[in-house]
């Protein structure tokens, strides 16, 4: 990326009140460093499907690891996506910096991707991934899924503060917290003449209140689902009677898919 092109990236994020940067170009020109006066520090990472803004504070988890090394990151659910995907939108959440951005975006390149990212480091990485590719059909709210309009305790750093990132998560009871998210239901957000075509959770064990706030969604348009922490007996008193059934696993990932 040329010179040219980071200072108009950076007037559109000045534009967008996201966070103001300076950018200084490596002597390889392909691994460029930011620094934001509001604290943001992340480089920018590229494979084959786009470029990335990943956050120094989480370059020690998987996902980050994995694409600084030019590589992406769960190769196997984005082609079963690509694969599965008849038209409609897409609803990602757990977007972290962006990861499945770029991919999902080809995907859906007839659809809008509705994606959800309640980490706020996590989620203005994501927004300059999305502005980096130029991915236009891409819906990033900061909030995470449930089953209705709330606001909820979030942990963000693990007991030595080291971020969380992608892992990151609503506390459960007991936990100490260290900051709060919006909660909203897909149900709520996504409008009813939208067609939603895949619905893809990695909510960190929030998945059942990210469904219950979907189900009208789901018996619409009986969309193919792909969870991390599958709620098995949730999924069984309520996606079971619409005809949904377990169609097998893609990097650790349980596939949901309605009968014709």
């Amino acid at each position: 990326m040329h010179v040219r092109e980071f200072r108009m990236l950076a007037s559109r994020l000045k534009d967008k009140s996201t966070v103001q940067l300076n950018i200084m170009l490596s002597v390889h020109g392909r691994r460029n460093r930011w620094s934001g006066h509001h604290g943001l520090e992340c480089g920018v990472f590229y494979n084959r499907f786009g470029a990335y803004c990943v956050p120094d504070s989480c370059r020690h988890r998987p996902a980050a690891q994995r694409i600084m090394a030019g590589q992406v990151w769960e190769q196997e659910t984005l082609a079963f996506i690509r694969e599965a995907y008849s038209g409609g939108d897409i609803v990602h959440a757990g977007t972290f910096f962006g990861d499945f951005l770029p991919a999902l975006s080809r995907t859906a390149a007839g659809g809008k991707v509705w994606a959800f990212e309640p980490n706020p480091e996590s989620y203005r990485c994501a927004s300059i991934t999305a502005l980096l590719n130029g991915l236009d059909n891409v819906v990033l709210t900061c909030a995470a899924l449930g089953e209705a309009m709330a606001v909820e305790s979030f942990v963000t750093r693990d007991a030595e503060g080291r971020a969380l990132g992608g892992a990151s998560h609503v506390a459960m009871a007991g936990e100490t917290s260290d900051a709060e998210t919006r909660i909203v239901a897909i149900d709520a957000v996504i409008p009813a003449e939208r067609r939603v075509g895949i619905i893809q959770l990695d909510v960190e064990g929030y998945e059942q209140q990210a469904l219950a706030g979907a189900l009208r969604t789901i018996a619409r348009d009986r969309p193919a689902i792909i969870l991390e922490t599958p709620p098995h007996e949730w999924v069984s008193a309520h996606l079971a009677p619409l005809g949904y059934r377990a169609e097998g696993t893609v990097n650790h990932n349980t596939i949901l898919r309605a009968a014709p």
